[in-house]
């Protein structure tokens, strides 16, 4: 465990926001937890934990301390089939597929270079191309700050749509240690979202091995999604909207060109994106702030953007679609400051 006092974030977000917390403690170890935990109480400021720092903005500086999620590890034990691959919160979301692809064990291939860490993917229920981590989840294990180490079923962490347990009744309470995933050494391959269909035909692959899959996928996500290393982002910053069908079908009559999805029955999965994109906000640079030129729904800090100067430009988004639609875009990036209570 490592403490370090004033400690700069901005290489800790792929936003690249510069922003201080006052204490950034280090964790590579799951017994160091609790200690770590004391430790920012005792400091008596509030603690938030950080993992990639992939899915959150930073609004202001963080008056408070951090609890940094370094522990490591990757581990694997066949059961037929089937294969329970446990991974430290820590360990980086992409190598943990490439892990399971270099293996041959098949499931993660479509969350392949997605941004992040392990210990983030079952809070977020991450998700692309047809897949999310509640499909091939199986536990994980974690640090309850009254009750101490326990663990949590697929059923006990309340999957939804970008959602868990871990954002609603146990938010700022418990954090992930690890995580098992239940993989398959004979996959069943999810190749039925648009976007992959088409790469791979493109690609002539009828049958590919998971290997392809995940190449295809990280092409396809490469083509689209800038590099946080180059633009800041946090990747898709808003979510898919969920509305009844028959709004849905009541927008196609003026708005024949929307795009949505099945989402349960009743129920229609609108794309943010092309909410975002079609009130042209696609590509537009507002100071060192705007959209991505080739994804409308990634917001992007052209180099000296602040976490306001975001968050001013997702409000101004958020407006441009309630006003023409009727449909309120929430935010899937978490916004860490004060100026979110005013929101």
């Amino acid at each position: 465990m490592q403490l370090h006092k004033d400690f700069d974030l901005r290489p800790l977000n792929t936003f690249g926001i510069s922003v201080k917390c006052k204490y950034l403690i280090e964790i590579e170890e799951e017994t160091e937890l609790p200690r770590a935990v004391e430790m920012a109480t005792h400091f008596g400021y509030p603690f938030m934990v950080l993992g990639g720092g992939s899915n959150m903005l930073f609004t202001e500086d963080y008056e408070g301390s951090i609890l940094y999620m370094r522990i490591p590890g990757i581990s694997a034990e066949t059961q037929g089939e089937e294969v329970l691959v446990t991974a430290g919160a820590g360990v980086v979301w992409h190598d943990l597929v490439q892990y399971a692809v270099a293996h041959g064990y098949g499931g993660l291939e479509n969350l392949a270079l997605i941004p992040g860490t392990v210990g983030a993917s079952p809070i977020q229920n991450i998700g692309a191309y047809g897949v999310e981590v509640q499909d091939i989840f199986d536990s994980l294990r974690g640090y309850h700050l009254e009750q101490g180490f326990m663990e949590f079923d697929k059923k006990s962490c309340h999957f939804g749509y970008r959602q868990s347990i871990f954002k609603g009744a146990l938010k700022g309470k418990f954090i992930v240690t690890q995580v098992r995933f239940r993989l398959s050494t004979q996959p069943n391959l999810k190749l039925h979202y648009g976007a992959l269909q088409d790469a791979l035909a493109q690609r002539g692959l009828v049958k590919p091995s998971i290997a392809e899959v995940a190449e295809v996928v990280s092409s396809v996500r490469v083509s689209k999604l800038p590099d946080p290393s180059s633009i800041g982002n946090a990747g898709s910053f808003f979510k898919n909207p969920e509305i009844p069908e028959a709004q849905f079908q009541r927008l196609k009559i003026d708005f024949p060109e929307m795009v949505g999805y099945p989402a349960g029955e009743g129920v229609i999965k609108a794309s943010a994106a092309w909410l975002i994109e079609s009130c042209g906000w696609k590509g537009k640079v507002i100071g060192n702030t705007g959209t991505y030129a080739k994804h409308a729904l990634v917001l992007v800090n052209h180099g000296h953007a602040t976490g306001s100067d975001i968050w001013a430009l997702a409000q101004s988004i958020q407006r441009s679609v309630q006003e023409r639609y009727g449909i309120h875009l929430e935010p899937e990036v978490n916004i860490i400051g004060r100026i979110q209570l005013s929101n």
